[in-house]
């Protein structure tokens, strides 16, 4: 469990297009610097903790993103935890868990979002 007030302010780093995404514009170190420039703002601003997620890569991949999304997400989280005093937290969209927690366990991350964890749901990406 992690240590936040019960009504904790949690912000969301949402990265552009990651390498192999099909809109891809920016090369790793301008997503990395927009990633920091966000955090930066976000502590400012007073939030708890923030969330770092894979938001420009859709269309989301359905089941498992790819290794390079898995290691550009790992590297920009461990330089987000390293550049703030926030909390922060994983969701690898769609919905990969597995990535999330290797990339979590591989950045000392607080914590992951997982949007569906059991059952089914019906999105805009299929069942």
């Amino acid at each position: 469990m992690i240590d936040l007030p019960s009504h904790a302010l949690i912000g969301v780093i949402h990265l552009p297009a990651l390498p192999g995404s099909p809109g891809q514009l920016f090369p790793v170190q301008e997503t990395l610097e927009r990633a920091l420039a966000d955090v930066r703002a976000l502590e400012s601003a007073g939030f708890d903790a923030v969330i770092v997620e894979n938001f420009g890569d859709a269309p989301f991949v359905a089941e498992h993103v790819s290794s390079a999304t898995t290691a550009v997400m790992a590297i920009v989280a461990d330089h987000v935890k390293r550049s703030c005093r926030l909390r922060v937290g994983i969701n690898v969209l769609r919905n990969d868990a597995h990535a999330a927690v290797g990339i979590a366990a591989a950045t000392g991350a607080a914590f992951v979002r997982v949007n569906v964890h059991t059952g089914v749901s019906a999105t805009d990406q299929g069942m």
